[in-house]
């Protein structure tokens, strides 16, 4: 197999900034220079003795670093840099998300988001100073990708579960239950704010931007299919960007095992057969909105008592 240099260079940057290193405290400790570093993430060629002090230093192990089968991460810095960095390179990308495509949502959604990760941390959590600066920096990268999405126009082919849709609708984008009724209200309308912008572009569909609700059970773990010109490579993710986030528990995995691209296109082509589209999907989230109106059931209730 031959190795490619430039992605050896991406993982490279992304296993560094999971582990919260700046190029110059990693040319230190391995003795090289700082632009050495940078050439490195670059896609320049890299000895493999080097390699293997670089996997030591970032807890990595050198075929994870290399490419080869699998890569994993438990730090969500690392895994969301390295989506970004495919995303980048991607000429088309399917994804499976929950509860709404996190790419095509709403700046406001992007804003609330750090807040319902934070909300997530309980009071008494020993290692809080640390967490504010994990989710600063995932958030640093979100926010990349999410105006990459817009920027450059991806192909993008999202789908979505319509009872994950549901439990956001009731629960609203929060991070806990313990919230006061009027934020709880304020959380609920965002939510049927990012449904209803769903909804509509569900019914325009712009040029690049595809969506598909499915009414059935998903797949407990979201996924992203990445296809370039001459390899396409899957990502599968425990990490949570919806309501209740999760961004620190869990292992995902990255990899360009043609058994794996394959067995997860026909997935989700299959999903993507049975999902509500166009106009017919837009009509749908609009009747779950409709179902999870407050609202609308008060005004059933007293129209019966009267």
């Amino acid at each position: 197999m031959a190795i490619n240099f430039a992605d050896i260079g991406e993982r490279l940057r992304a296993y560094r900034l999971g582990e919260g290193l700046t190029p110059e405290d990693v040319a230190s400790r391995l003795g090289i220079s700082r632009g050495a570093l940078y050439n490195y993430e670059r896609g320049e060629v890299i000895k493999l003795e080097t390699i293997e002090k670089l996997a030591e230093l970032l807890n990595v192990s050198v075929p994870s670093l290399l490419g080869v089968g699998v890569e994993y991460f438990s730090n969500p810095v690392s895994y969301y840099e390295r989506k970004r960095q495919l995303e980048e390179k991607a000429d088309r990308i399917i994804a499976n998300f929950e509860p709404v495509p996190f790419t095509q949502t709403s700046k406001e959604y992007v804003n609330i988001l750090r807040k319902m990760m934070i909300e997530t941390l309980p009071a008494n959590y020993p290692r809080r100073a640390e967490a504010f600066v994990q989710i600063d920096r995932v958030m640093k990268i979100l926010e990349s990708r999410h105006s990459l999405a817009w920027n450059k126009s991806q192909n993008v082919t999202s789908l979505v579960s319509a009872i994950q849709i549901q439990r956001v609708l009731r629960s609203g984008l929060i991070g806990t239950y313990n919230l006061s009724k009027k934020e709880r209200d304020e959380r609920r309308a965002l939510a049927r704010k990012e449904v209803e912008r769903m909804a509509l572009l569900m019914e325009n569909e712009p040029i690049g931007v595809q969506m598909g609700v499915i009414e059935e059970m998903m797949p407990n773990q979201t996924f992203q299919i990445f296809v370039e010109r001459d390899k396409s490579s899957v990502a599968v993710s425990p990490f949570r960007l919806g309501e209740f986030p999760n961004v620190s528990v869990g292992v995902a995995s990255i990899t360009s095992s043609p058994d794996a691209v394959t067995l997860y296109e026909k997935l989700a082509a299959d999903l993507w057969f049975r999902s509500y589209k166009g106009v017919k999907g837009a009509n749908f989230l609009r009747k779950l909105l409709a179902e999870s109106d407050p609202m609308a059931s008060k005004v059933k209730v007293s129209r019966k008592k009267g």
